[in-house]
């Protein structure tokens, strides 16, 4: 009897801690259009950047690929420089490509990440339809903007992958 008391007692306590825990939903923004998916993924992205301990940013699977900072720092600077070909200017501290391997702190790295993805929403949703079709030089091709949008929010979630078998690799679980 004392055994079943203890058992319910703990169960009640757990539920009312969850309770008390704001409700995240683990698919919004999941099937509304660029603008949902985006909000996901940034999400995601952010709290899997910041689950990961600071120890671990500069871990990779193996020599000559990739750190977990130097993924994450790719990510942000390609978010930037996608973005230039549809127009945005670049930051004026966005020192290039060096950037993946000199900036590695934690909080930094973050920042960075933060920084990234935030306008990449808000610009697209500035544009008007017509805008989409606007054709633009990339990478010595023709694409549209609508294209290089398309590429962004790809880009992040095939580095989203990658980031979440580096932080299982090391027994870390994505906290969503």
């Amino acid at each position: 009897m004392k055994i079943l008391l203890a058992t319910l007692l703990a169960i009640a306590a757990a539920n009312a801690q969850q309770a008390t825990q704001p409700k995240v939903d683990s698919i919004e923004g999941l099937w509304q259009g660029f603008d949902g998916e985006w909000g996901h993924v940034s999400r995601q992205l952010i709290a899997l950047a910041e689950a990961i301990p600071a120890d671990k940013y500069n871990w990779r699977p193996a020599p000559g690929v990739r750190s977990t900072s130097e993924v994450i720092m790719h990510l942000a600077s390609s978010n930037f420089y996608l973005r230039s070909v549809t127009g945005q200017p670049l930051p004026k501290d966005l020192l290039s490509n060096e950037m993946e391997k000199t900036v590695t702190a934690k909080v930094v790295v973050v920042r960075w990440l933060r920084r990234s993805l935030e306008p990449v929403g808000t610009e697209r949703a500035k544009l008007k339809t017509s805008d989409f079709a606007r054709k633009v030089k990339a990478s010595g091709r023709e694409a549209t903007v609508d294209g290089r949008y398309l590429r962004i929010i790809v880009h992040a979630n095939e580095h989203m992958g990658q980031l979440i078998a580096y932080a299982r690799m090391n027994g870390i679980s994505p906290p969503w």
